[in-house]
């Protein structure tokens, strides 16, 4: 898995919380509890799905310059 940075991290998961909050399907199976014990936290989903590895966002860094 790739190291990513802190706010890497907190763009793509606040991306991802955007996403669900605006209808987007799920990636995981949650049962009602699990919503319940989440207090049906975007965010929280959205971490769940980071953590888990599946999210389809992906991060391009650019690349150092060459200096001769």
């Amino acid at each position: 898995m790739i190291k990513y940075t802190k706010y890497e991290v907190a763009r793509i998961i606040g991306a991802r919380a955007l996403q669900i909050a605006m209808g987007a399907p799920l990636l995981i199976k949650l049962t009602q509890q699990d919503f319940e014990r989440m207090n049906y936290s975007t965010t929280e989903i959205a971490k769940m799905e980071f953590e888990r590895g599946i999210l389809p966002i992906s991060i391009k860094r650019p690349l150092p310059e060459k200096v001769n």
